[in-house]
């Protein structure tokens, strides 16, 4: 090998480390980021801008008119305004694609209902009463001949010895219910007013 060829190996596997370097470091950013998880203060408004939070507001000072929950992506939503001001993971009936169409097929409704009533509960902590059927429910429930069921509630998390309350959360497994963890309903319990519409969505 010529001096020549040995300085430009030389030089080559100088550029492949270099090269390698920089790909490795490009890298690093882009996976710290898939497994960074910004955590917002609770009772604040979760808004992003640029990566950072932003104009952080006590959700306590805001008026809840909404509540919309998203069953495909199993959220629940404290609205104000049209504006999110908090997002909640959900559980819901054991079948939970489609709407309910009659007692006992363990599916969670979708349309437009109140939260009319509220009541303490020994198995799930808190309920709040979704006004399940509404007009078209009943109606659709009376041209087929079929009971729509009613009694659908956003409820806790059963406190239970065998399964621990994480396990709950994890899965679909309610009769049609939205159930949440037991700290987040309290949470919502205090922050939503009977009168409240819910809208629920596919």
């Amino acid at each position: 090998m010529t001096t020549r060829d040995a300085c430009a190996s030389f030089r080559d596997a100088v550029y492949m480390r270099w090269l390698l370097a920089v790909l490795c470091l490009s890298f690093v950013p882009l996976s710290q980021a898939a497994f960074t998880q910004t955590i917002v203060p609770k009772g604040s408004e979760q808004k992003f801008v640029d990566g950072k939070v932003v104009d952080t507001q006590d959700i306590a000072d805001r008026s809840i008119d909404k509540i919309l929950v998203l069953k495909s992506a199993h959220q629940l939503q404290l609205m104000s305004k049209g504006e999110a001001l908090k997002t909640y993971r959900i559980s819901l009936g054991k079948y939970p694609k489609g709407p309910k169409l009659q007692e006992g097929d363990q599916r969670t409704p979708e349309g437009f209902y109140w939260l009319d009533w509220r009541k303490t509960s020994d198995a799930y902590n808190l309920s709040l009463h979704i006004s399940y059927p509404n007009i078209s429910d009943s109606a659709r429930a009376r041209r087929e001949g079929v009971n729509p069921g009613s009694m659908i509630m956003i409820h806790g998390t059963p406190i239970n010895e065998e399964y621990p309350e994480w396990y709950f959360h994890t899965l679909d497994w309610t009769n049609g219910c939205i159930a949440m963890k037991n700290s987040d309903i309290r949470e919502v319990w205090d922050l939503v007013k009977d009168g409240t519409m819910i809208e629920i969505r596919p």
